[in-house]
């Protein structure tokens, strides 16, 4: 749900943004107001992208070591019952040897 919410707002930024640039591109204003126009919308738009960006990357960051402690956490419980096996075998070698 976060990442759809995520992708709203990355599609919501490059549309308020293409559609600034053609209003401004049509608008019957001078050259060089229309240059510093789109200027500073790019500026902003900049900074949204950043923002946007850091955000995936942290959810990327936090989505990635919630695998990992999963992952891990699997990988320690695979090894313990690796050993009760181990240990399972040699008490019944021991007890066929003995027998």
């Amino acid at each position: 749900m976060r990442y759809k919410l995520e992708y709203f707002a990355i599609g919501l930024v490059v549309g308020a943004t293409l559609g600034f640039l053609a209003g401004v591109l049509f608008a019957p204003t001078s050259g060089q107001r229309t240059r510093r126009r789109l200027a500073i919308e790019a500026r902003r738009a900049a900074e949204v992208a950043r923002t946007v960006a850091e955000r995936a990357e942290d959810a990327a960051e936090t989505l990635g070591g919630r695998v990992e402690h999963y992952l891990g956490r699997d990988e320690e419980v695979a090894w313990r019952k690796v050993r009760e096996i181990r240990e399972g075998v040699q008490r019944y070698t021991r007890a066929q040897s003995t027998s």
